[in-house]
């Protein structure tokens, strides 16, 4: 028995160390604090504001929204605003964003509208430091070319910002490269929500890397609030905690004791003090 009692504990320690993020030399998280998330920009995919477009951000502005985006480089490695890797769903068009370059991917229509792909350049000199940004770093796989070409841009921005990606391989080029900016890891309830099954998944469900990427934040489906890890990150480290992605005045409600920063869209979000 006492044997038993000792495994256990031990197994306990190893968990709560392997979810540990980061918990000194802090990045400040009060610019973000207080703020409401535009998930791709106040959008209307059935409108003239497509999501990620630049009317959809410029929108989310002009209400003192804060901004959800995601970056991905272009064939010619030019960081663009997009969130699937594929093209077909808001482009109507075949392959991926990285089988193109950024001029023949501005030839693209989104939803049929006027509005283009943004390049992340120009996003930034737009918005301008306006309104806080939460950027998605989109990295396949194991290639990170993305984090470096980003963070070129992201240097020079004036205005509050902070990474995240579902990817761990990002978090640790931002720390191993850029350990002052604030970083999120991006998690699911995938063996669930998705279906998806093997070691992988669950690892990332669970946020079994967190030894290794120390984030200062875990943006998590909020559908899945009651996740352990999620909930001991919150609760036992004082994680800051964001959930995605809210799609109801009651869906906010009920999360609001449960996450920190919230991200939504399809509605037009009520919070105290908004």
């Amino acid at each position: 028995m006492i044997v038993i009692l000792v495994i256990l504990a031990v197994v306990i320690v190893l968990y709560l160390l392997a979810i540990m993020p980061r918990m000194i030399h802090k990045p400040d998280k009060t610019p973000f604090q207080g703020v409401l998330y535009a998930h791709r920009g106040l959008h209307d995919n059935n409108g003239d504001a497509p999501e990620n477009s630049m009317k959809a951000f410029m929108r989310a502005v002009e209400n003192n929204y804060g901004i959800e985006l995601d970056v991905q480089l272009s064939k010619d490695k030019v960081p663009v605003v997009f969130h699937d890797f594929t093209l077909e769903r808001v482009c109507g068009q075949k392959g991926k964003v990285g089988d193109y370059s950024y001029e023949e991917l501005r030839g693209f229509s989104l939803y049929g509208t006027e509005e283009r792909i943004p390049r992340l350049e120009d996003f930034l000199k737009e918005v301008n430091g306006r309104v806080p940004l939460i950027v998605e770093l989109k990295v396949e796989w194991t290639d990170v070319s993305v984090c470096p070409l980003a963070d070129r841009l992201l240097q020079d921005y004036q205005g509050a910002y902070c990474i995240e990606s579902f990817n761990p391989l990002a978090l640790i080029w931002y720390r191993k490269n850029r350990n002052g900016v604030m970083r999120g890891q991006l998690s699911d309830a995938f063996l669930q929500e998705e279906g998806l099954k093997g070691l992988l998944y669950f690892v990332l469900e669970h946020m079994l890397l967190n030894f290794i990427t120390k984030p200062d934040f875990i943006a998590y489906n909020h559908k899945y609030y009651w996740t352990l890890s999620r909930q001991i990150c919150k609760k036992l480290y004082g994680n800051l905690a964001v959930a995605w992605t809210i799609k109801s005045q009651k869906e906010l409600d009920a999360r609001r004791k449960d996450f920190d920063l919230f991200i939504f869209d399809s509605f037009i979000p009520n919070l105290p003090g908004k």
